[in-house]
């Protein structure tokens, strides 16, 4: 191809077909293959086949469109039609599936692939899974090396390339996991502090009770209630508020997730149940204090 297929950069607007608006200028990302590119690549065939310059000598001058390119061209038929660019004339044997070959950020535009009659100066290898990387690389540079001599064996992983185009939402996850955790850190630090506050305070109050026969889990329900009464209150004036934010922050992406329900609802589980386990080490400490120590100054 004359790109990386995780980064097509080339476009044309010289492609013509028949029945196109004189009026219309659409801009087409291209590449060229000679054959084997849906096996390589790893893409899919919606109608049609793959070129094959092999098996179909006329491949040389055939071409393959994606499903946005069939979409803006309003190809009913497009197997057999005959496409003028690079001053050549094209015959479509393929329809791919759209899929992502530039940025993930974006709308897939169209794409027409081309038999190599045209130039390009990427190759692409699929590499062997039952070898090593290291065996794979070490036979491609032989034979690469073997073609063209002159130059240098440069190479990139497909894989790599592409996960680079999310380094910086990988990095602004990170960032958020890392504050997120250190916001419910403080937030148990004060949770547990003022758990320890109301306990003490209510020390009398809780010997009164185990004198008149309340049980631990009683008492332990009693002082923790009210802090989750407190949580359940954050939860649901937060959770439309989360909603609101994460969807406009969402609206940017073209490949998007959808928010469920069950995200508000995992999310205030577990903060019942962090709120939970932070309260109820003083609440059980109170409950199973001696009550004889509690009520002496009394």
């Amino acid at each position: 191809m004359r790109n990386s297929p995780t980064d097509i950069e080339h476009h044309t607007n010289s492609i013509s077909w028949p029945g196109k608006d004189p009026n219309l200028n659409v801009s087409f990302a291209d590449g060229v293959v000679g054959y084997d590119f849906v096996k390589t690549m790893g893409t899919r065939l919606v109608e049609g086949r793959d070129i094959d310059i092999y098996k179909y000598p006329t491949d040389s001058t055939a071409m393959l469109l994606n499903q946005a390119a069939v979409k803006v061209m309003r190809l009913k038929n497009p197997i057999g039609t005959v496409i003028n660019a690079d001053g050549r004339e094209w015959h479509v044997v393929g329809v791919l599936g759209d899929f992502i070959y530039r940025s993930p950020y974006e709308k897939v535009q169209q794409l027409a692939v081309m038999g190599p009659k045209s130039w390009f100066n990427v190759i692409h290898f699929k590499l062997n899974s039952v070898n090593a990387t290291e065996r794979n690389l070490q036979a491609i540079q032989t034979i690469f090396k073997k073609y063209n001599p002159q130059y240098p064996f440069d190479y990139k992983f497909a894989d790599e390339s592409y996960t680079l185009k999310f380094r910086d939402e990988q990095r602004i996850g990170t960032l958020a996991a890392l504050f997120a955790g250190l916001t419910i850190f403080i937030s148990c630090l004060g949770l547990f502090g003022l758990a320890t506050y109301m306990a003490e305070n209510r020390i009398k109050e809780v010997g009164v009770r185990k004198v008149l026969g309340a049980s631990v889990l009683t008492i332990t329900t009693l002082l923790s209630k009210d802090f989750l009464k407190l949580v359940i209150i954050s939860l649901v004036i937060a959770s439309p508020i989360a909603w609101w934010a994460m969807s406009t922050w969402l609206e940017k992406y073209t490949y998007r997730v959808n928010i469920g329900w069950w995200v508000f609802a995992l999310a205030g589980l577990l903060s019942v149940a962090i709120a939970l386990v932070t309260v109820s080490y003083q609440s059980i400490r109170a409950a199973i204090a001696n009550p004889v120590k509690s009520l002496r100054t009394e």
